[in-house]
C-alpha cells in the first residue's frame, strides 16, 4: 500500500495527544467565541445583551462573524499542535493544485443532494434552520463576508483539522499505520467527530457521510485541496439555494 507522505515519519504521530489537543481546541475556541461576542455586544450595545442575543432567532452578522472567527481560532490551536508536538508530518503535496481538481466541484455538488434525497423521506422541517440562522440578518456587504466566510473560511478549516489532523492522526498513529484497519478508523473517527461539532442532531448523518467522502479523498489523493474543494461545492449549494429562495421573495 503506498504511504500517506513521501517518505516514512521517523515517530508515529501522538494520536491520543492530538485527539485531546483538538478536542480542547474546539472547547477553547467556544470560549473565545463567548469572549468575542461579549465585547460584540458591549461595543454594539445590543438591545437586552447577551441574553437577548442568545435567544435570537435571526442574530446580527457581526455575532456569527465572531463566532466563526473564535472557532477557527481553536482549530488553529489544535493544528498547530498536531504539526508540531504531535509529531504529525504534512502531507508533502497537501496543498498541491491540479487541473483535474475540477471534478471536485462535481462531487461536492452531487454529495449535496445525495444528502437531499437521502433525508427527504423523513420530512424533516428545521434542516435549513443553521443556514438561516447565519444569514437571516445578514444583507449586502454582510452577507457577502459570511458566504465567503462559511463557503470559504469554514472548509478550509475544517478540512485542515479533520482531515489533514484528525485522519491522519488516527491512520498513522495506529501500531498497524497505513493498514486497511486503521485507515477505516481514522475515516470513521474523523467523520464522526466532525458531525458533533456540528451540533445539529437532524443533520448528523448527512454530515457523518460527507465526512467520510471527504476522508477518503484524502485517503486516495495524499492531498487536502480535493477535500477543500468537495467541502466547498457541499456548502456553496447551500448558499446558491438560499440566495435563490431570498430572490424569490
Amino acid at each position: 500500500m503506498e504511504p500517506l507522505i513521501d517518505s516514512p515519519p521517523t515517530l508515529r504521530p501522538r494520536t491520543g495527544a492530538i485527539l485531546i489537543a483538538a478536542v480542547l481546541g474546539y472547547l477553547a475556541g467556544q470560549v473565545v467565541a463567548m469572549v468575542l461576542t461579549i465585547l460584540g455586544v458591549q461595543f454594539t450595545h445590543f438591545p437586552g445583551g447577551l441574553s437577548a442575543l442568545s435567544k435570537a432567532a435571526s442574530p446580527p452578522w457581526w455575532s456569527n462573524v465572531l463566532g466563526l472567527l473564535g472557532i477557527w481560532t481553536g482549530f488553529a490551536g489544535a493544528i498547530y499542535y498536531a504539526y508540531g508536538a504531535g509529531n504529525l508530518r504534512p502531507l508533502a503535496r497537501q496543498w498541491r493544485l491540479r487541473p483535474t481538481d475540477v471534478v471536485y466541484v462535481v462531487l461536492g455538488v452531487a454529495c449535496q443532494f445525495a444528502v437531499d434525497l437521502a433525508y427527504r423521506p423523513l420530512h424533516l422541517h428545521n434542516l435549513n434552520q443553521p443556514v438561516n440562522h447565519l444569514f437571516d440578518a445578514a444583507h449586502g456587504l454582510t452577507f457577502t463576508l459570511l458566504v465567503a466566510m462559511t463557503a470559504l473560511g469554514a472548509p478550509l478549516m475544517e478540512e485542515w483539522l479533520f482531515r489533514g489532523v484528525i485522519y491522519r492522526a488516527v491512520s498513522e498513529g495506529a501500531i498497524d499505520a497505513g493498514s486497511r484497519r486503521a485507515v477505516v478508523a481514522g475515516v470513521l473517527v474523523s467523520a464522526i467527530l466532525f458531525a458533533l461539532a456540528h451540533a445539529e442532531l437532524a443533520q448528523f448523518a448527512g454530515l457523518a457521510f460527507l465526512g467520510v467522502v471527504l476522508a477518503v479523498l484524502v485517503y486516495r489523493t495524499k492531498r487536502l485541496v480535493p477535500s477543500v474543494i468537495t467541502h466547498v461545492s457541499f456548502n456553496a449549494v447551500a448558499v446558491i439555494a438560499l440566495i435563490a429562495q431570498r430572490a424569490g421573495h
